[in-house]
C-alpha cells in the first residue's frame, strides 16, 4: 500500500488500522470557552444564539444589544474582544433574565388569580387562558397552564 501522503488519504493509517479501521492517532480538539453570566459558552456558538438562551431575551432584544456593542449578527462568542464580553456580563446582570424573568412571570399569574380575574382562574384551572376552544384539542394549555395547587 502507499504512503498515506502519496495515496490521498485524508488520514495517517496504517495497513493494519484499514482493516480493523482504528486510526493511528487521535485527534484532540480543544475548544475554549466564553464566560458569560455564569454560563460557559464555546468559541464557535453565535452571539445571537447564546443571547438568546437565556430565559427572557429573544430575538428582539438580542438583536437590540448586539446593535449596541457593535456586534455582527453572525459573529461567534471566540471572536469577541474581552471587553466585549465583560460589557455584555455586565449589561445582562442589570437586566430580568433567568430566575428575575420567571419569578415576574408568577407573580403576574398569582396577582391575577388573588384578584379573582377570568384569567387567573383559567391559569387555576390549567384550561387555556386567551379564548382558545376547549371543546377539542385542549391538551397543550392543560400542561402549559398548569399551576400546583396544595392538596
Amino acid at each position: 500500500m502507499a504512503n498515506w501522503m502519496e495515496g490521498g488519504h485524508l488520514t495517517p493509517l496504517r495497513d493494519s488500522a484499514i482493516r480493523t479501521s482504528k486510526p493511528l492517532r487521535k485527534l484532540c480538539i480543544t475548544a475554549t470557552m466564553v464566560f458569560v453570566l455564569g454560563v460557559n459558552f464555546a468559541e464557535t456558538r453565535l452571539v445571537k444564539k447564546a443571547l438568546e438562551s437565556f430565559y427572557g431575551l429573544g430575538p428582539l432584544l438580542s438583536e437590540r444589544i448586539m446593535a449596541k456593542y457593535s456586534i455582527h449578527k453572525l459573529a461567534t462568542m471566540g471572536s469577541l474582544a474581552p471587553r466585549t464580553v465583560t460589557s455584555l456580563t455586565a449589561e445582562l446582570g442589570q437586566m430580568p433574565i433567568e430566575s428575575d424573568a420567571r419569578k415576574t412571570l408568577q407573580d403576574n399569574i398569582k396577582r391575577l388569580k388573588d384578584m379573582g380575574a377570568y384569567r387567573g382562574r383559567r391559569h387555576a384551572m390549567g384550561l387555556p387562558v386567551r379564548g382558545q376552544r376547549t371543546r377539542n384539542q385542549n391538551a397543550t394549555p392543560n400542561k402549559l397552564n398548569r399551576v400546583n395547587r396544595k392538596g
